[in-house]
């Protein structure tokens, strides 16, 4: 499994920032491998972050070739003040299986 973390100071969004951000949205889910997304901003507003999850690296690789994606990285600077990528595998998840997460929980009970 891996992920893509895309962090970002927001700008001003506009007409054209909503209609691809959306096609870019449908684009994601419908890629085979496509495990979900999450996102938060910081308490000050100026640092938010989207992060996808993937089967695969072919699959991160396949979405970041759609299209809509490439015309949105060409037209970044028009709605961001800054950016930055982190893309990761994911080794291990786990937690006491109270909160719901895309990651499988392999928290092995005896561990407790």
């Amino acid at each position: 499994m891996y992920s893509a973390a895309f962090l970002f100071e927001p700008g001003e969004y506009d007409a054209r920032f909503h209609e691809l951000n959306a096609r870019i949205d449908a684009a994601a889910k419908a890629t085979k491998g496509y495990l979900g997304r999450e996102s938060w901003r910081s308490p000050d507003g100026r640092t938010a972050n989207a992060t996808y999850y993937w089967e695969s690296l072919d699959a991160l690789k396949q979405f970041s070739s759609h299209p809509d994606h490439l015309a949105a990285k060409r037209e970044y600077a028009k709605w961001y003040h800054g950016y930055h990528i982190v893309i990761a595998q994911v080794l291990r998840s786990y937690g006491d299986g109270r909160l719901a997460h895309i990651t499988p929980n392999e928290r092995d009970d005896r561990s407790n």
